[in-house]
């Protein structure tokens, strides 16, 4: 009897109850689908970083269909700036630090060469560009406003050019 009694252990459950029944059956289904709602909630909660992340977002959107060009159109007939308001937006970088060789505003010594060639040779320089310094011609300035521009820099360094006047046709305009 020993043998079967033995044999009988040997395949004995260690669910005894129906209430331990239960508890394993729900404990079987439970545990699992608990540890994958947390397994899915640390996956998709955390905020992605990196390269590319934000490809689908409004910005990049934005940035990857807008134009390839845009087309501005300049009024001309405004009222015209002058020689020093010319300066102060477009030529006060370089000029006002003597930054790249140019010459500073007010250093007669470095100025009157400059001017000694004339309001023509000047004009040139600043439309065309000379050395270091961009053409100025096509800007957001007429060849007028430059020229009121060049007058002002080489007058404010001892020079004594008269500024331009605009066309008698543009100052009858309405």
């Amino acid at each position: 009897m020993s043998d079967a009694q033995h044999t009988h252990d040997e395949h004995e459950s260690p669910i005894k109850t129906s209430k331990q029944l239960i508890a394993a059956v729900v404990f079987a289904f439970i545990v699992p689908i608990f540890a994958i709602v947390l397994l899915v909630k640390s996956v998709a909660v955390d905020p992605r970083s990196g390269a590319g992340v934000d490809a689908l977002g409004a910005e990049a959107t934005a940035a990857r269909i807008q134009p390839v060009g845009a087309v501005t159109l300049k009024l001309e007939g405004g009222p015209l700036k002058s020689g020093e308001e010319v300066f102060k937006a477009q030529c006060t970088a370089c000029h006002t630090a003597g930054l790249a060789g140019a010459p500073k505003i007010g250093d007669n010594a470095a100025w009157g060469p400059r001017i000694g060639t004339g309001l023509e040779a000047l004009l040139t320089s600043a439309l065309k560009g000379k050395g270091a310094m961009g053409a100025q011609g096509g800007g957001d300035f007429s060849e007028l406003e430059i020229a009121r521009a060049v007058v002002y820099m080489a007058n404010a360094s001892g020079g004594k050019l008269d500024e331009p006047k605009a066309p008698a046709a543009a100052a009858s305009a309405p």
